[in-house]
């Protein structure tokens, strides 16, 4: 059985890419840590991660291409410990988020139990392209590009 995407459109062409990276994402997707994302300003980001009982050497952030992948893995110290009722467990988790185009992390700090992780989207440039439109036989005509830069407002 064939599932259909929104992808496998010929309006689509080249976006085969895109669907890989969403059904990883999907696949890594259990709900834990839980995470906030917010925005904390024009073009900032912000993820914070609950990771309650894990040391910075316990967790790894990397960027795979264009995912940011985080890991978390606690050592179970248990030993010679009896527990009455173990509620909390050792547990590793790996959370992935997909990056758009020209994403940049700038770093990431634990505080009180949450993983926070800064990003920042830089405001793109904006490119018109003007395609003259030739006689048939004159061979083709070269487009000219012009450039619109638009700064980031703070």
């Amino acid at each position: 059985m064939s599932r259909s995407s929104v992808f496998g459109s010929p309006l689509f062409l080249g976006f085969d890419h895109l669907e890989q990276m969403l059904d990883r994402v999907q696949k890594s997707a259990d709900g834990y840590p839980p995470y906030n994302i917010e925005q904390t300003g024009p073009a900032r980001l912000r993820i914070t991660l609950a990771v309650a009982g894990f040391a910075m050497e316990d967790l790894a952030i990397t960027q795979e291409d264009n995912q940011l992948v985080i890991r978390g893995r606690q050592r179970d110290d248990t030993e010679g410990r009896v527990f009455i009722h173990r509620g909390i467990a050792a547990r590793q988790f790996q959370r992935a988020f997909v990056l758009a185009e020209g994403i940049e992390i700038e770093g990431a700090f634990l505080d009180n139990g949450l993983l926070h992780i800064d990003l920042q989207r830089p405001m793109p440039e904006v490119k018109v392209r003007s395609i003259p439109i030739g006689r048939q036989g004159a061979g083709p005509s070269r487009p000219v590009v012009q450039q619109r830069v638009r700064r980031e407002e703070e």
